[in-house]
């Protein structure tokens, strides 16, 4: 719940920012010179570019979710049982193993949505969030079919 909170609290900040670098564009477009219409465009392509990220990122954890609570209520998730270090963090080895099962899974059934699904959360845990995020947006076309 904490995660949802501080993501609508930057979310709301970045459209509040979006706002007003808009409405500074609008104003530098309504000068109606030729340098400050095109400084005003130029500014006004930020914000849109922003929302467009906002959007797609908000879709994309928006699915996950979905299917985080879909495979919960499978009872599929995976156990937290990595091994931790003595400030919390995740031991990389430990991750690793884990990587090791969740990569043959998927493997073995690479049209599963589950198995892609786990393996983005061992990528997580491996700190390769590159990965991870394919590896959900994999996970999130097999389960749209």
């Amino acid at each position: 719940m904490r995660a949802k909170i501080t993501y609508a609290v930057t979310a709301l900040a970045l459209i509040a920012y979006f706002v007003l670098a808009g409405s500074r564009g609008v104003i530098l477009i309504q000068v109606g010179t030729p340098l400050t219409v095109a400084l005003g465009a130029a500014v006004l392509v930020l914000p849109a570019v922003g929302l467009w990220f906002l959007w797609k990122n908000t879709q994309f954890a928006r699915r996950a979710g979905v299917l985080a609570a879909e495979l919960e209520a499978e009872g599929g998730l995976p156990v937290d049982d990595l091994e931790r270090t003595p400030s919390g963090r995740i031991d990389r080895d430990s991750a690793d193993a884990v990587f090791a099962r969740r990569k043959a899974e998927t493997e073995a059934a690479p049209e599963d949505w589950r198995t892609w699904f786990r393996l983005a959360v061992a990528y997580h845990d491996a700190r390769d969030t590159t990965r991870a995020r394919k590896a959900m947006q994999r996970a999130i076309q097999l389960h749209d079919g």
